[in-house]
């Protein structure tokens, strides 16, 4: 399938995968195609290569050195598996404390430990997803299918499905349906300058005095002035105080 995906244009980041799939034949596949993160499932067969022996998950853990403290990150290390195939695996603090920790595999070893856990929380949103999809738009309950071509054809049309449900609530509760406005609104909120918005709201303060006429027109653009001259001056100071506090810091 990730083949499949990939001839067709479909490109990805990385695979997200449950601990059921976390075997080294699996992991050296996909890991020819994709960077694979995963779940690991402390089994008696699953083995990692460490300080020269060959130890499960479980004895891997209880041979690290642990952070102290309450760190949600327990340690981490990179090993070999069975396939030859280097891979890091991230130990972090289980919250159900069932068991109080879990393993992490990311094929891809130059990943920070907080990057590794933090592309695997988005699998949370993926098996939402999922459950949406089987619960309301009756993924795998209106047919039972063995061929892989009748499949993928259902699988698009409950997906399709999906597509046309988000977009419809993209319109009705998403500003970003808006398009080019919500994006050119957005430009604008990002590099309008102090001065610049301090121009604006003294503009309509103008016209608010001219129409109420409680001033005459060039006690207004006096006031205007001098507001305008000490903001610009406080930019100023405050950019000659940085520029200072910079060269102090270099030296």
């Amino acid at each position: 399938m990730v083949k499949r995906a990939l001839n067709l244009g479909l490109g990805a980041d990385y695979v997200l995968m449950d601990s059921w799939f976390c075997f080294p034949k699996i992991l050296a596949a996909l890991g020819r195609h994709l960077p694979v993160i995963c779940m690991a499932k402390d089994m008696p067969t699953v083995l990692y290569h460490y300080k020269g022996q060959w130890v499960r998950l479980s004895k891997l853990y209880s041979q690290l050195r642990k952070r102290p403290g309450k760190a949600k990150i327990l340690s981490s290390l990179v090993v070999e598996t069975k396939e030859g195939q280097q891979i890091k695996i991230v130990f972090v603090r289980n919250r159900n404390k069932k068991l109080q920790w879990l393993g992490i595999v990311s094929t891809d070893t130059k990943l920070s430990d907080e990057e590794v856990v933090r592309i695997y929380g988005k699998r949370w949103d993926i098996e939402v997803f999922f459950k949406m999809m089987k619960h309301y738009l009756n993924l795998e309950r209106e047919t039972q299918l063995r061929d892989y071509d009748g499949m993928v054809a259902h699988i698009t049309i409950a997906m399709s499905r999906y597509i046309f449900l988000a977009f419809e609530q993209r319109c009705h509760d998403d500003p970003r349906t808006l398009g080019s406005l919500f994006f050119a609104c957005s430009d604008e909120m990002k590099d309008l300058s102090l001065v610049v918005a301090l121009q604006r709201i003294l503009s309509l303060a103008m016209q608010e005095i001219r129409s109420a006429g409680i001033v005459t027109e060039d006690v207004a653009l006096a006031l205007v002035d001098s507001i305008m001259n000490i903001a610009i001056d406080m930019l100023q100071t405050g950019q000659r105080l940085f520029q200072r506090n910079n060269a102090i810091t270099v030296n």
